[in-house]
């Protein structure tokens, strides 16, 4: 399996080089994608122009692949151009959304296989929060803080990501385990990421990674091993 990345967000803005830096590295020989999914509702093409003004600095040239509702996740086309693939990066943006579009679907076995394969796979904000088995989408209108657990893409299983954890998502975490205490937290500080280097976890990035089980919380910082994650799934749940 390739590299593996849960950024906090703020991505593609600088403090993100050592994550970005490792990815592009980490590129398998296929395209390079930014996938917009979150952002579809926003500004999706700003999130792309983003990302592949960004990576260019790291010697990779992006290219869009065009997810963005749940058609363009089933279309056979896509899912051969991202099977591929030897990059993937999912932007931040909306949390249901993405698993909501890619869940099952065409597309997202497609990146996975590729992923399995070699390929290097990130995703910020709403984008990690989706690669988890769970992402945690509001619960009550208009509270943002108050969050459930939806099922998600499943890459990490029993886990769910709180992004933003040094602005606002340390916030999540008391409705969180209330709501699903089973969960592991993992809470990731932005411009910051927990990257799996195919054979362990670690920090990287200015902030912080959290892991939290319970009552027990640990914190690790840059070039540390983050213990207590599960390793990503060789398989896909059954969905």
């Amino acid at each position: 399996m390739g590299l593996l990345a849960l950024v906090g967000g703020d991505e593609f803005n600088p403090g993100n080089d050592e994550q970005d830096r490792m990815l592009a590295a980490a590129a398998g020989p296929g395209a390079a994608y930014v996938v917009p999914t979150a952002a579809a509702r926003q500004k999706p093409q700003e999130s792309v122009d983003h990302a592949i003004a960004w990576f260019r600095r790291f010697g990779l040239e992006l290219q869009e692949l065009p997810v963005l509702k749940r058609s363009d996740a089933t279309s056979s086309a896509l899912a051969e151009r991202a099977r591929a693939g030897g990059f993937f990066y999912l932007v931040g943006g909306d949390p249901g959304l993405v698993a909501t579009v890619l869940r099952d679907s065409a597309v997202w076995r497609a990146i996975f296989e590729a992923w399995r394969d070699g390929a290097a796979l990130a995703g910020s904000s709403a984008g990690a929060m989706a690669l988890c088995s769970h992402t945690l989408v509001r619960a009550t209108w208009p509270n943002r803080f108050n969050r459930r657990p939806a099922e998600a893409l499943g890459l990490v299983a029993k886990t769910a990501v709180l992004p933003h954890f040094d602005t606002f998502g340390e916030r999540w975490i008391e409705s969180a385990q209330a709501a699903a205490p089973e969960l592991c937290l993992l809470g990731v500080d932005e411009r910051s990421a927990a990257v799996w280097d195919g054979a362990k976890w670690l920090a990287a990035g200015p902030g912080a990674v959290t892991v939290i089980k319970g009552a027990k919380v640990a914190r690790f910082v840059s070039g540390e091993e983050v213990s207590g994650l599960r390793r990503p799934a060789r398989m896909l749940p059954k969905q």
